[in-house]
């Protein structure tokens, strides 16, 4: 029974090593645990801090990148309408300048016809001058076969004509 029961010189010698225990714990080891304890939680704090910060930056690029894929959006829209203005304003400018040169083209297609039927038709007189010519010639020469129908035709037009 004597380990139930100890003895009061071992309570003694129990406590005082146990205070001399805590005593050099709290002298040598309780300074630096706790030290360490801070130091510890001053960096999950910073880390905290940290992330905090990291979390409002990544949420500021996220608006900033937003932003930016918006301001592109619009900046491609923008260049598209201007492409397909240019495209309608080349093809509008392409259609006027065919229509133009057809134009141009019908326009020197009918003087040309217009010159040309005119060169007919003074063609044509002209045949038909020579033609006339040549006829009124033939019938003269039968009329005037003789020097006595000469001599009357040249006085009749000696009449006609004033001099």
């Amino acid at each position: 029974m004597d380990l139930v029961t100890p003895a009061v010189g071992l309570i003694f010698w129990t406590v005082l090593i146990f205070l001399i225990l805590v005593f050099l714990l709290y002298k040598f080891a309780w300074g630096p645990i706790l030290g360490m304890v801070n130091k510890r939680t001053k960096s999950i704090e910073d880390a905290l801090n940290a992330a905090e910060i990291a979390r409002k930056e990544m949420a500021n690029l996220k608006a900033e990148n937003d932003q930016v894929l918006k301001e592109a959006r619009i900046e491609r829209d923008k260049i598209l309408n201007e492409a397909r203005e240019l495209k309608e304003k080349i093809i509008a400018e392409s259609q006027e300048k065919a229509k133009a040169e057809s134009q141009k083209i019908i326009d020197q297609a009918l003087a040309l016809i217009e010159n040309e039927k005119r060169a007919a038709i003074n063609e044509l007189k002209n045949e038909v001058a020579t033609l006339s010519v040549e006829i009124a010639e033939k019938v003269l020469g039968k009329e005037l076969a003789d020097k006595q129908s000469q001599s009357a035709l040249i006085d009749d037009l000696l009449k006609q004509s004033k001099l």
